[in-house]
């Protein structure tokens, strides 16, 4: 159902990549390679990246999680932990209290569950809703410019990806269903 979660890699160009770290992709995951890192921790790969290499941070991540999906080690949406997550998100033309707010009454509508905490006076407002087996809902929104919000939702600490692409989906028509 719904079309399959994308690698890191479909998020970011390469020439972005060679832009901001002075490599692309093939040329970070060959140096990675020689230096052994498919026996390394995440954290380790990321560090490496940093100390070693002046990379920033944010592109260190980005490139670690790269090559962890180029070399088998993390599947789409699989978080350092081993569960998996989806996310989506869209922009619509209201504010960061009234798009969180609409957006958490679908949620609690479709889930049939009350968030744990509506935070709706923060810069990012979130609510954040549990679910069983130890899965949870994040509904967030950030402001954009002219009064707009960026909404945002996350379906996390799922056993395994079999139901990324499905979730992705629903959420999706949750998103919609804000006006």
């Amino acid at each position: 159902m719904g079309t399959p979660v994308g690698s890191s890699a479909e998020g970011v160009g390469d020439e972005a990549v060679r832009e901001a770290t002075g490599r692309d992709r093939a040329e970070w995951f060959a140096l990675l390679d020689s230096a052994g890192a498919t026996a390394w921790k995440h954290k380790h790969i990321g560090s490496w990246l940093v100390a070693e290499h002046g990379v920033d941070g944010w592109w260190a991540q980005g490139i670690t999680v790269g090559y962890e999906q180029a070399r088998d080690i993390r599947q789409p949406g699989q978080r350092q932990d081993g569960t998996f997550e989806a996310s989506v998100s869209r922009t619509v033309d209201l504010d960061t209290g009234a798009a969180l707010r609409a957006l958490a009454a679908i949620v609690t509508l479709e889930l049939d569950v009350d968030p744990l905490a509506l935070n709706v006076t923060a810069k990012h407002p979130t609510a954040r809703f549990p679910l069983d087996g130890g899965e949870f809902v994040l509904a967030s929104v950030s402001p954009i410019d002219d009064g707009r919000s960026s909404m945002g939702l996350t379906w996390g600490r799922m056993p395994d990806g079999s139901r990324l692409a499905e979730v992705k989906v629903r959420m999706r028509e949750w998103l919609r269903a804000v006006d």
